[in-house]
């Protein structure tokens, strides 16, 4: 497809003039209004060395209010990226809503730069596009506007750039050994970039592909092409929030393969005595410190997810599981409501920010599953959010074991007298009472619509790569060791395959 492109195309200077400045203008008025909607705009800038990324940023850029926009500048990850799934340095970068991140290439480095040099192998590039898709869909879903730009010239206007630039003493330092070694590759390039395209042009976050020879050209065609994107989201939100009213809530019902309960069938009278629950808790406690090491000398990350009903002993149970850990090689990550920050960006961010590097645990106290529990029973979030959410909660949890990481999901499970029980022993005892809140009560009260939507999140989102494990716990000593042997088993099967 890119050898059939006219990259001879050209504008006039005269007919540059006249036509970008009206093209600013509207830019500028579009950011504004973006930022009135809260609407989050991402735009990619992808091409080959010296097809002008730098200059056509700037030309982007110098219309827009600089309070409202982020330049992400990506080269080769450092140290601390290279610990992360590849996309975790982006998904940090994404935008709040209302502003606007430009990346100076991006995630499609991994299928280009590192798939051409050998670095990645060809199941790895079948993952990135998978990852990248999914990535892309997810934000997208979520309201952001996403443009996608390649800029393209031919490998003889390449040469001629390179040449230019290192006949100036000022600019020859711009082009380094692995732009040289790029340009020899310019047909393997080539080959990636139409597979690139082929793979990733979808409804949701499409290509423009930019024809870079002519400097003005390239700019118009920008322009348009992200004005364009702006204004279609824009009408898009203005015309939603026209409607008069959203239409009536209907009651969600369970769909037909969950009419068997998963919950009813947990036997919760499964317990240990004091002797057998120390034994066994002192050996697990040994066997994890053990893997925490091994875990680090593999660079393998841990991501363990702790659910629960109130008061199903959530807290004690994490602590059993780190008692015996090197506090280096781990952390504990307590998650309530989000932040105003956090709300201004997609649910799923706050817990990028989170994730283990290689080689470490991180242990989520409550998690992402908010989203299609307390979220979805409140109605903090539309029908249609909280469903999308198994989808996106699933690819996130793919995109991590894609990277090595091991994740480990427990519920834990109570009844509800014993959850009343534990509710009135806090009451009655002061050191305990801050445990107890009113929230407690209220959630308690709505017991049945909270268990129609763990029954469908456990369905839903127990995979092959992250299966959810249900902990009887009743007996807060069965539940603890049962944690706990479950992840030394778990990490040690990993670590053998």
């Amino acid at each position: 497809m890119l050898e059939n492109i006219d990259l001879s195309r050209k504008i006039g200077k005269d007919e540059y003039k006249k036509g970008i400045e009206d093209l600013r203008l509207k830019l500028a008025a579009l950011q504004r209004r973006l930022t009135e909607l809260k609407i989050p705009v991402i735009v990619v800038f992808e091409g080959l060395s010296a097809a002008g990324k730098g200059t056509l940023i700037n030309e982007l850029i110098l219309p827009m209010d600089p309070r409202g926009f982020q330049v992400v500048s990506t080269g080769a990850p450092n140290e601390e990226e290279r610990l992360r799934p590849f996309l975790w340095r982006y998904w940090t970068r994404t935008p709040a809503g209302g502003r606007q991140a430009i990346f100076d290439r991006s995630w499609y480095r991994r299928v280009l730069a590192d798939r051409v040099n050998g670095e990645v192998s060809p199941t790895e590039v079948r993952q990135a596009f998978e990852d990248i898709r999914n990535f892309e869909r997810t934000l997208a879903d979520d309201g952001n506007v996403i443009v996608k730009l390649w800029l393209h010239i031919s490998r003889k206007e390449q040469a001629r750039r390179f040449a230019k630039l290192r006949d100036n003493p000022a600019t020859a330092w711009r082009v380094t050994k692995d732009d040289l070694t790029a340009h020899k590759q310019y047909d393997e390039y080539l080959a990636a970039v139409e597979e690139m395209l082929a793979e990733t042009d979808t409804d949701q976050a499409p290509w423009t592909i930019v024809e870079s020879t002519d400097r003005r050209f390239a700019a118009m065609k920008i322009f348009s092409a992200v004005i364009g994107a702006m204004e279609h989201k824009i009408a898009e939100v203005e015309c939603r929030q026209g409607q008069s009213a959203p239409p009536p809530r209907e009651a969600v019902e369970l769909p037909a393969e969950l009419s068997s309960s998963i919950l009813d069938g947990v036997d919760l009278t499964l317990s240990l005595d004091v002797d057998e629950y120390i034994k066994r808790l002192k050996k697990a406690q040994t066997r994890l410190r053990e893997l925490e090491y091994e875990i680090y000398i593999r660079r393998a990350p841990v991501v363990i997810v702790y659910q629960g009903w109130d008061a199903a002993g959530k807290g004690g149970n994490i602590r059993r599981l780190v008692e015996n850990l090197d506090p280096r090689g781990y952390e504990v990550v307590p998650i309530g409501a989000p932040n105003d920050i956090e709300k201004a960006h997609h649910y799923l961010w706050r817990f990028w920010m989170q994730m283990p590097k290689a080689g470490h645990i991180t242990i989520f106290d409550r998690s992402w599953y908010g989203r299609v529990m307390v979220e979805r029973v409140e109605g903090f979030c539309t029908e249609g959010q909280w469903k999308r959410a198994y989808r996106e909660i699933n690819e996130m949890e793919q995109h991590m074991t894609h990277f090595g990481a091991v994740v480990l999901k427990f519920w834990l499970e109570i009844d509800k007298d014993e959850q009343l029980r534990r509710f009135e022993d806090r009451k009655a005892t002061p050191y305990k009472q801050w445990k107890l809140t009113p929230d407690d009560w209220r959630n308690r009260e709505m017991w049945g619509a909270y268990k129609q939507a763990i029954e469908e999140m456990l369905f839903r989102t127990s995979t092959p790569q992250a299966p959810w494990t249900i902990v009887e716990s009743n007996c807060k000593w069965h539940a603890r060791v049962k944690v706990l042997e479950t992840v030394c088993k778990t990490i040690a099967q990993r670590l053998k395959g």
